[in-house]
């Protein structure tokens, strides 16, 4: 395939059986399915995700995303008596009273709403495009937003698993999701979806990583909504990358350089992930400590300076996210391997399937 086919948007597009768009995650997470992906010998293989320390050898360093999810969605009450939903996407303010949020439903500037449980929140800012800039001033008890958004919150699931399941789901559903749509290792509350690759881990199946000799490293990266918005234009230069925060560990740093001395091989778990690492590379390959925000868009004839393998899930046409996965294993061979996925009925998408590509 030609570079100049591979910047065109509709080169990502392919077709897919609704059913195959997975609405709940499996009983157990790593029971979920793995599509092996050899880029040099360009051949599959099909396992379980439990299988995953099989391709992982004691040099080699594992890197997870320890972003947590916040139950971001709030329904609070306008002075007419309605409810509107706010979507918080990120704080504005180092106390974490003042966010930016979508909100759903029209509201006009300095309107003040009611919260559940008590307390208000003050329609600050209009910063366009349905966004708002929003003040709390929470119930007594809560010391921080956070602690308030875990009791009244609910869970910003992707709109295509809303979609598929009629709604907003049950309140059986919600609840599952509390513990579903978050890894096991999520810690840094700041994400408005999860870092989807990451949910097919289970504590024993990290424990047998560690039981192998691999290590094991993390870097945050605060997913906002912005994955989910589709790209607009007839090429991938004419997308405006979201922004992100993310954050890179003195000692996820030093991993890596220890795991380059002796050979090893750097798997980032996730698209997230991996905007962190290359985002903090510089161009000689080494991972600088530190943070900020990226705007980092991954396009084929990128050269990758940190990772030489990913875990990933089977991602949305035309989105950002498998615009990175063709520019890590190639255009077409991507493009076969999901072919091959939809054959084999894998299950697409935030609570689907998994690869790994090596």
């Amino acid at each position: 395939m030609s570079l100049e086919s591979e910047q065109r948007l509709a080169t990502y597009d392919y077709s897919l059986d609704p059913s195959l768009i997975a609405a709940a995650p499996v009983a157990s997470r790593d029971q979920s399915r793995l599509l092996v992906y050899h880029r040099k010998k360009e051949t599959t293989e099909h396992r379980l995700f439990s299988a995953l320390p099989e391709y992982l050898r004691p040099s080699d360093l594992l890197i997870l995303n320890d972003t947590r999810v916040i139950p971001a969605r709030l329904q609070v009450r306008k002075p007419s008596g309605g409810l509107i939903e706010l979507l918080l996407l990120r704080p504005v303010s180092a106390g974490g009273v003042v966010w930016e949020a979508m909100v759903r439903g029209k509201v006009a500037v300095s309107t003040t709403l009611t919260l559940a449980g008590g307390g208000s929140a003050r329609v600050a800012r209009d910063l366009g495009e349905g966004r708002k800039e929003i003040c709390f001033d929470l119930p007594e008890g809560y010391s921080d937003l956070n602690a308030y958004l875990e009791r009244w919150g609910e869970m910003p699931l992707p709109p295509y698993i809303v979609k598929k399941r009629g709604g907003k789901g049950d309140p059986g559903d919600l609840t599952d999701d509390r513990a579903r749509y978050q890894t096991v290792y999520a810690r840094v509350p700041g994400s408005a979806a999860a870092p989807t690759a990451g949910l097919h881990f289970t504590e024993a199946l990290l424990e047998e990583v560690r039981q192998k000799g691999i290590r094991i490293a993390r870097v945050t990266l605060h997913i906002g909504t912005g994955t989910f918005q589709p790209m607009r234009g007839e090429q991938l230069s004419d997308h405006e990358m979201h922004r992100e925060w993310f954050q890179i560990p003195a000692e996820t740093a030093e991993a890596i350089a220890a795991t380059r001395r002796a050979g090893g091989k750097v798997v980032a778990v996730g698209t997230t992930a991996t905007r962190a690492l290359e985002s903090a590379a510089r161009p000689d390959g080494i991972v600088e400590p530190g943070e900020g925000e990226t705007v980092l868009f991954i396009t084929p004839g990128y050269r990758f300076k940190v990772i030489d393998g990913l875990i990933t899930n089977f991602h949305l046409p035309k989105s950002t996210l498998l615009v990175l996965v063709s520019a890590f294993a190639g255009c077409e061979p991507i493009r076969s391997v999901y072919e091959e996925a939809v054959r084999e009925r894998y299950r697409f998408y935030s609570y689907g399937d998994a690869m790994l590509i090596m």
